[in-house]
């Protein structure tokens, strides 16, 4: 059973944008926080970015602060991640995650219960 369903991803050059996009289930999306991850080759797991229902808060990582922007469609139960001035460094599979509970800063991949498949982005120098 598939909850969630990332796209966008792809190549771009340094300096370029991406948006990702995340299409869930009603049951992931609804009423939940949800965030998205990234693993770059030979890394660990990372944050990048969540946001809360009403999206009246979001939270980012501090490497990618000014630089993306996390966003969600409530009537389409589709989460969004816009990447601009994008750095080698940035070059990962990106996942799509969903809370179940409510935490008060939800940046550990541990407070996640539904993941994505995710998609790679590239970044070239």
């Amino acid at each position: 059973q598939v909850h969630l369903v990332e796209s966008g991803g792809g190549l771009v050059q340094a300096g370029g944008s991406l948006r990702l996009s995340c299409a869930a289930s009603e049951r992931t999306f609804f009423g939940n926080v949800l965030g998205w991850f990234r693993q770059g080759p030979g890394k660990e797991r990372e944050f990048v970015a969540a946001i809360n229902w009403s999206s009246s808060n979001t939270y980012y990582a501090d490497s990618v602060k000014g630089r993306f922007t996390i966003s969600r469609d409530n009537a389409k139960n589709t989460v969004y991640l816009q990447m601009n001035s994008l750095k080698p460094e940035d070059t990962a599979v990106y996942y799509c995650a969903a809370q179940l509970a409510t935490y008060r800063t939800p940046t550990y991949s541990s407070q996640y219960d539904y993941w994505g498949q995710g998609t790679q982005v590239t970044v070239s120098s």
